[in-house]
């Protein structure tokens, strides 16, 4: 297993600056209400949630935008929002961010999807999807491909990020990658259901154990089911490397030349899994755009998602947390 030395880890993060990755995907707003439940209501048999502070952070591909920056590197925000309140609400938040939206496209015929989250004493009591599903339309696909191409030599790396919401179409997909291997440049895939099987020859393809049993079929109940899987999805989709993560059983990565490798999972203090997927992708796509070989920048990409799932609430990670916790991983290895 791979183990890091100080100075390693000091040279890829010192890496991970100025590093400009395109994130397509879905677009979303993440809206939080916090606060306390003293009694239930005599309306319904559901608590009263006493609020006591509300927040509106990035979230879905956005979120994947925010670790590559808070991470050092300069993403490029591709995908779609709708011309009402959510949407202005995401252009503002992006600002404060100095987060461009040149790449960001606005339809006046769909809503931003916006996620409402009510928290209270640190657990999820409900959330609340407003959204559509429906695909986009030709002319705004090829906004969002274009958004890409026209940057592809400024580029060290490509994520798609998709959350079956419309943006990442089978036709996105397909031209996307077609570019990625044209000029020779990463791209990592953060999938679900809909265009499982689309991604053929990407660089990493990142889905969890739940996404791969939806596609496969069939319950990885053990190590051998998911070797028997990662082998499965490597053939399939002519992958260089399938990263299958685990939640508490960490990750494994299978290799196109045959290596397999388990990771455990670096967390100790499970609160909140909420958005750890996209901390795994941003982390991932920036050591390998940083010089990381594969199984670096997975064993990287697992100690990230083991920082964040301690806090409630989707919230990036800092290189300063990485670092220790990469630096925790290695010295546990050579207990």
């Amino acid at each position: 297993m791979v183990s890091f030395s100080e100075a390693r880890l000091h040279e890829l993060l010192h890496n991970f600056k100025g590093k400009r990755v395109a994130v397509v995907g879905d677009l979303m707003v993440d809206r939080y209400y916090w606060g306390t439940v003293g009694r239930i209501s005599p309306e319904a048999p559901v608590p009263v949630v006493e609020v006591i502070d509300e927040q509106v952070r990035l979230g879905g591909a956005a979120n994947v935008a925010n670790n590559i920056q808070t991470l050092g590197g300069e993403p490029i925000l591709v995908g779609l929002i709708g011309k009402d309140h959510p949407g202005d609400m995401f252009i503002q938040i992006l600002n404060e961010r100095n987060l461009s939206s040149k790449g960001v496209v606005v339809d006046a015929g769909r809503p931003t999807t916006i996620k409402t989250r009510v928290i209270a004493h640190a657990q999820h009591v409900v959330r609340i999807d407003n959204e559509s599903k429906a695909e986009c339309p030709e002319h705004i696909r090829h906004l969002i491909v274009d958004a890409v191409k026209y940057n592809i030599h400024e580029l060290d790396a490509i994520i798609i990020e998709d959350y079956n919401k419309g943006v990442v179409t089978k036709e996105v997909i397909h031209e996307l990658v077609a570019v990625a291997k044209k000029y020779n440049k990463i791209i990592t895939v953060d999938p679900k259901l809909n265009n499982f099987f689309e991604y053929k020859g990407v660089t990493v393809f990142k889905p969890n154990r739940r996404e791969v049993e939806e596609a496969i079929g069939g319950r990885l109940k053990t190590q051998n089911d998911v070797e028997n899987a990662g082998k499965h999805l490597l053939a399939s989709l002519e992958a260089e490397n399938i990263l299958i993560t685990r939640g508490e059983e960490g990750m494994s990565l299978f290799e196109s030349g045959g290596g397999i490798e388990h990771v455990p999972t670096q967390a100790t203090n499970v609160q909140d899994v909420s958005g750890a997927g996209d901390t795994v992708v941003s982390t991932l796509t920036m050591a390998l755009a940083s010089g990381a070989g594969i199984r670096e920048a997975s064993v990287l990409a697992n100690c990230a998602a083991g920082v964040v799932v301690a806090s409630v609430g989707i919230v990036p990670i800092l290189p300063s947390q990485l670092l220790e916790a990469a630096m925790r991983f290695s010295r546990n290895g050579q207990d």
